[in-house]
Formats: C-alpha cells, structure tokens, sequence
C-alpha cells in the first residue's frame, strides 16, 4: 500500500485526474457500444393503429415483460423480431387489434334480458358497419375505412318501403382502380338486405368522390368499365407480340375500340308453301227420299195406320258426300337477341424503333427498318387483334427514331459466393450501424485517447528534463575541484574545450527544455509545484 501511495503521489494531480477521465470515458463508451449491439433488433408489429387498440397492445406487452418501441404518436408498435410472429398469434387470440370499430363482438358481454329493441336495433347497426369496415380494410391499397348505413323503417300504412343506403369513407395509398370500387359497391350492397350498388357511395380521405349514391343506370358506367378493359387487354397483347420482336421498350402501342351498346331483339316467321302436312279430314253424307202425293193434304192422310187409297206414288231421291280436309303449312319462328357491347371498329397505331448497331468507333449508330419488316410487323398486329376488313379495322405501322437511345451497359448480376448473399433491409441497416460504432471506436481512440497518453508520457519527460539540467550544473561544479587537482600543467588546454563541450550540451538541454515548457505549460507548472512543496534533504 505504501508503494501504491508513493506511485500514486509521484504521478501528480494532474496526471491521476487524466487517467481516471480516460478511463471512465472508455468504459462509458464501451459500455454504449456493447449495450447497442447487444440490443434485440426491432421490427414492426402493428401499423396504423387506433388509440384504444394501441393502449390494449401495450397493455398486454407490458403485461408479459415485452420490450416495445412507439413511434408515429403510438399508431406503429416496435418489438424485437425473434417475437414478432408469436406476439401477432397472441394478440390475435385475443382479439387484438379490433381495428379501430365494433363487430359482433359487441353482442358477446351485453345483458339481452334488460336490453330495449331500440338498443338491440342500433348495436347491430354498429356490428354491420364494423365488420363491413374491416372487410373493406383486407382490400389492397386502403388502409382504412369507415362505413355508415341508413335502413329506414318501413312506415305504417305506407305501400312503398324507403330503399336503405350506404357512404364509405377509406384511406387508400395511390388511387383505386374502377373494378376496385365496383367491387367495394357490391361488396357492401350484398351484406346488406335490400341495398341496391347504385346507393352506395365512395370518398376518399381527400374529399375526392369515387362512387356516386344516385340512382341511375349503370350502363353506361359499366360499358366504358368493358371498354377500357377490352382496350388495355389488346394493347397489352399487341405490345407483346411486337416487344418480342423490337425489344423491350422499343415499342410504344395505342389502341382505340368503338363499342356498340344498343340492346336488339329480332322476330321473323317463315312459312314454307311445299311443307304441306294432313292434320285432319273430315267426311259427311246425307241421303233423302220423298213420296208424291198429287199435293193432296188431308187428315186421313196425316193419321198413322192409315193406308192410302190410291195407287202407287212417284218417289224422290237425294244423296249427298262432303269432305274437309284441314293441312299444316310449315312455319318458322326466329327470335334474334343482340346483346349490347358489340365492337364496330378498332383503330391500332404501333410506333416502332429503328436497329442500333455499333460503327468503327463504337458508338450507336442509327438504322431503319425496313419496308418488309414493317409488314410483317403490321400482319402479326392484324392477327393479335382479330383484324376485319368489313367492320372498318385500321392498323398502322410507323418506323421513327425515339428520343432516348437504349442502354448498352449490362446489368451486373452477383454470382459465385457474393450471389449466394442476400441480405435484406434490415441486415444492411443493421451493419451499417456496427460499422458506424467501429467508426466512431476508432475516431475516439486516436481523437481523445491518444493525445490524453502522449500528454502524459510527455510531462514525464519534461519532468525528467529539468531534473537533469537543475542536477547536472552541480554535478559539475563538484566535479570540477577534484578534476582540477589532478590537472597537469600542460592539461589546461584540454580542460578548457571539455568545459566548452559540457557548456554546449548544457545550454542545449536549457533550450530543449524551455520548448517542452512552452508546448506544455500545465504540467511544467505542476512539476516545479511538486518540487516545492516537497521537503528539503
């Protein structure tokens, strides 16, 4: 322990106050780096979170003695990712998140025998939006979405119901396509009795209405929805077929489609004279015979049993045959239906770039395709299309430069043992966070560290050098009597240039040791304060 304390008293103040700076400062700084990267790696648990989910979320986390970080005001939950997957099953059994709106779920904990019809009527009016809504948030592109529905009543003594309707409201990354909101209309009007997809209207979080809820015909929505579609099928299938053979991107593709939407219904008859077939025949006989009796009518006549006196009469006789004969003449009933969105034309306008290829300099040089390329080019479009002549059809073929020139550089693709290397977003960010901390390790050991050491071993040194000068003029004087006296006569020359020797690394030694003072002042200080305060021998 003495020895410790005579160390410790000999390297100054100054010097141990350095020291334990340095020190603290290291194991500070080592302490951060190996706490930062002995951190779990985080990842996204939850995103767009609701208020009360986000406080149920933290809840059950802190509930299990789950790390978490908040970020985005609460909305987006942070956990280590060894646990993501299991925390998502967790929660989900637990109902987590609800999404931000009440499902069914609202009937699980509800007393129903103190329950009023009216209360009854409204909590399944919030279970149908709700569920609604989290349907419509599992569509791609909407992130949220809220749904109000309006079912009137049906009021007494009334013959006509009033038809029920619904608003949407969503919150959607980029745009919706048409189909996508069609859909989103059937969707809802289907969950709900007697709710028409005319009566559902869509907005959008920037107040953009997507959908109209008035009540008129969707023809004419719905056959420039099948025009479109129609149209971006068959640019797509011409831009195939001409791209394989200009390459890709050489190629630029407007198609125009004019549909026919009218409805036709036709009925013709036809009846064939030689298609004769019998249905029926029917045949009558009559047959007649009446006796003259002169025109006499008397009442002995007239009695039965009564013989006639006179002689033989003169008899008439009658017979008639008619026949009908009833035929079927063959007819033929046609009922032509039309559907609409008929196409009536098809208009095609391909561009196409020219050939490049490499002069003596190696540069791009320029080339039109010719005729008999264009040609085959335009019949390969006429069949991708379905090209008719009669109906109109119109495809035109162009040959012109384009304004960017294609790229000849090829993309390096990793292969051998850098291939095998796929590392995602998170690995990178998380090297270049340890390379920061080797960066940052390096910049403190040779920025702070050590200039604080050289500063130390050069007070020693500064310390040692005026030692030596303040002990070496003694010295020398001390030496000098004893010298002096064994000095011959024929010697005091030599006395005198060892004497100018000894002068000359003396004042060297004063003026290397007055520049360690000026460099370091603090410590040439604390040296003499030491000396002095150091008792006498």
């Amino acid at each position: 322990m003495q020895g410790l304390a005579d160390f410790l008293k000999g390297i100054g103040a100054a010097r141990f106050g350095a020291m334990i700076a340095v020190t603290a400062a290291l194991i500070g700084f080592f302490a951060f780096v190996i706490m930062r990267v002995t951190t779990p790696q985080m990842t996204t648990l939850f995103t767009d979170l609701s208020v009360e989910d986000s406080s149920s979320i933290i809840k059950d986390l802190e509930r299990q003695g789950i790390q978490f970080e908040l970020r985005n005001e609460g909305s987006i939950i942070m956990v280590p990712k060894d646990k993501v997957t299991r925390l998502r099953m967790k929660l989900a059994e637990g109902g987590l998140p609800k999404g931000g709106g009440v499902g069914y779920e609202v009937f699980d904990k509800s007393d129903a025998l103190g329950t009023t019809s009216f209360v009854q009527n409204i909590n399944h009016l919030r279970a149908l939006e709700g569920e609604l809504a989290r349907t419509i948030r599992a569509i791609d592109r909407i992130q949220a979405a809220r749904v109000h529905l309006v079912l009137p009543e049906r009021p007494l003594f009334a013959r006509e119901a009033p038809e029920p309707s619904a608003s949407i409201v969503v919150r959607v990354r980029g745009s919706l396509e048409a189909q996508q909101i069609r859909a989103i209309r059937h969707l809802v009007a289907s969950a709900v009795n007697g709710l028409k997809p005319q009566r559902v209207s869509i907005v959008d979080e920037a107040g953009q209405l997507l959908a109209d809820g008035a009540q008129a015909d969707p023809e004419q929505a719905l056959g420039d929805e099948r025009r479109t579609a129609f149209e971006k099928r068959m640019r797509k299938q011409v831009e195939d077929i001409v791209s394989s053979v200009v390459g890709s991107g050489r190629a630029r593709v407007q198609l125009s489609a004019d549909f026919d939407f009218n409805k036709i219904t036709q009925t013709s008859d036809k009846f064939d004279p030689e298609g004769r077939v019998l249905r029926s025949t029917q045949t009558r006989e009559e047959q007649s015979m009446t006796a003259d009796n002169n025109g006499q009518v008397t009442v002995n006549n007239e009695l039965p049993g009564q013989q006639q006196n006179s002689g033989p009469a003169a008899k008439d006789q009658s017979k008639k045959t008619e026949e009908t004969n009833n035929y079927e003449i063959s007819r033929t009933t046609k009922t032509e239906v039309t559907e609409a969105g008929r196409v009536n034309r098809i208009s095609v306008a391909v561009l196409v770039d020219g050939i490049y290829t490499k002069n003596d300099k190696g540069e791009l040089a320029y080339q039109d395709r010719t005729k008999e390329q264009l040609d085959r080019i335009a019949t390969l479009v006429r069949s991708a299309i379905g090209f008719d002549q009669k109906r109109g059809d119109q495809v035109e073929v162009v040959n012109l430069r384009f304004a960017d020139a294609p790229s000849t550089t090829p993309i390096a693709e990793p292969s051998g043992f850098l291939g095998m290397l796929q590392f995602t977003k998170d690995d990178i960010m998380y090297f270049v966070e340890l390379g920061v901390m080797m960066l940052l390790g390096l910049v403190v050991m040779f920025m702070v560290i050590r200039p604080l050491v050289k500063r130390i071993l050069a007070s020693d040194e500064v310390a040692a050098a005026i030692s030596g000068v303040l002990s070496g003029p003694a010295a020398s004087d001390e030496a000098a009597p004893a010298g002096g006296q064994t000095l011959l006569p024929n010697g005091t020359a030599s006395a005198i240039d060892v004497a100018t020797v000894q002068g000359q690394v003396h004042a060297q030694s004063v003026h290397r040791v007055g520049e360690l003072a000026e460099r370091n002042p603090n410590e040439t200080v604390a040296i003499i304060r030491q000396w002095l305060a150091e008792p006498a021998k």
